[in-house]
């Protein structure tokens, strides 16, 4: 029985970079023997097991053989006889099919650590097309190192684009889609995976909406802006989507499966950016178009969303729109501090309650927005 630290553990360690997590391959044991050793088995679909101290994972050495279309197409072989070449040999790109001994030597049977200093994303085998999701993994890779230089070798896109072609991408379930995408959205460079997929022709299949020269440019200018400002997952993806229109923006975020506060600021800043690209230059922000606008993000009950929407149409809002992100968020700060009890002291109660605190917001609006009542 023997043990060895595998993937990405080793990748970043070589890089120089912090590892967060370590993953481990165990060759030559059964998963008797790991239970009695105090292991913990969680893996259902291979044996995969957490150790009783660290709770890092230990995998039993494994291949896979494909045998249907799509993810969950494979046939999983897990015994003492599977060598640790064996297990490297199914991982996906070189630089991930690197192992350690437990004395800190290096096993690297697919030459990864010569792509490292190459700074090459290079598949380890032909096997590597039986999985449609490692187009979007190895994008994924080419999105997180591009800044220390790193880019996907001829031979790997050659083969993604004879993928992409044979239409297995069709094959994903939206969720293991709409993992891939969250975390590209947050890597060191986000926008480079949109344009890998784009170049490979997968945007086509996975985001249709942004095939066009027009969405694409707008959501990735707005991507940036959001990711230079450490934005939230929502904030990210509402911004790809920014050049969208909003019920095909909308449509696509529910069949990706994206969360629930990823659908609806998805379908503020689209709904946001028509009607303030649509304001006319010469009145700007009207006091009625600011209440429509506060009514429709439910800005009463929901103000923290309504200050994540303005930081997002910040970045998504194209030159001379962009000053009214300002004028909505001094309208919003007006009419917030409009309050019943002057009107309750008063007698006013009731449909009369309603109307005279929204003529109040209005009246704070205009005066905010130094316009004439």
């Amino acid at each position: 029985m023997q043990t060895y630290l595998v993937g990405g553990a080793v990748r970043d360690k070589l890089l120089g970079l912090g590892v967060k997590d370590r993953d481990w391959v165990v060759v030559g044991a059964t998963p008797e023997d790991m239970i009695q050793r105090g292991f913990k088995q969680v893996g259902a679909d291979f044996p995969v097991f957490l150790h009783p101290d660290t709770g890092e994972e230990y995998a039993l050495a494994r291949t896979e053989r494909k045998q249907g279309r799509g993810y969950h197409g494979f046939s999983v072989y897990s015994a003492p006889d599977v060598s640790l070449e064996d297990d490297l040999r199914r991982r996906d790109l070189t630089i991930n099919a690197m192992a350690e001994t437990e004395n800190g030597d290096l096993v690297d049977p697919f030459n990864g650590h010569a792509d490292l200093e190459q700074k090459k994303l290079r598949h380890v085998s032909e096997a590597f097309a039986e999985d449609p999701l490692r187009i979007l993994r190895t994008a994924r890779f080419a999105a997180r190192l591009q800044p220390l230089g790193f880019s996907i070798c001829r031979e790997t896109m050659a083969l993604m684009r004879q993928m992409v072609t044979s239409g297995e991408l069709g094959d994903l379930v939206p969720e293991r889609v709409w993992q891939e995408v969250q975390r590209a959205l947050h890597e060191q460079a986000p926008s480079v995976f949109f344009d890998v997929l784009r170049e490979l022709g997968a945007l086509q299949v996975l985001i249709p909406e942004l095939t066009d020269e027009q969405p694409f440019r707008q959501g990735l200018s707005a991507l940036q802006c959001i990711h230079r400002k450490q934005g939230s997952t929502a904030q990210h993806y509402a911004a790809l989507l920014s050049g969208v229109p909003e019920p095909d923006a909308v449509a696509r975020a529910k069949a990706m499966k994206s969360p629930n506060d990823c659908r609806e600021l998805t379908h503020l800043a689209c709904l946001f950016m028509a009607q303030l690209n649509g304001a006319s230059p010469e009145t700007g922000l009207t006091p009625e178009l600011a209440m429509e606008l506060l009514d429709t993000a439910d800005f009463w009950r929901r103000p923290d969303r309504f200050g994540v929407l303005l930081g997002t149409l910040a970045c998504t809002l194209q030159s001379e729109p962009a000053h009214l992100v300002q004028q909505l968020e001094l309208a919003a700060h007006r009419a917030q501090s409009v309050t019943p009890h002057p009107f309750l002291q008063k007698g006013i109660q009731g449909k009369a309650l309603g109307e005279a605190i929204r003529k109040e917001r209005v009246a704070r609006i205009t005066e905010a927005l130094h316009l004439p009542e």
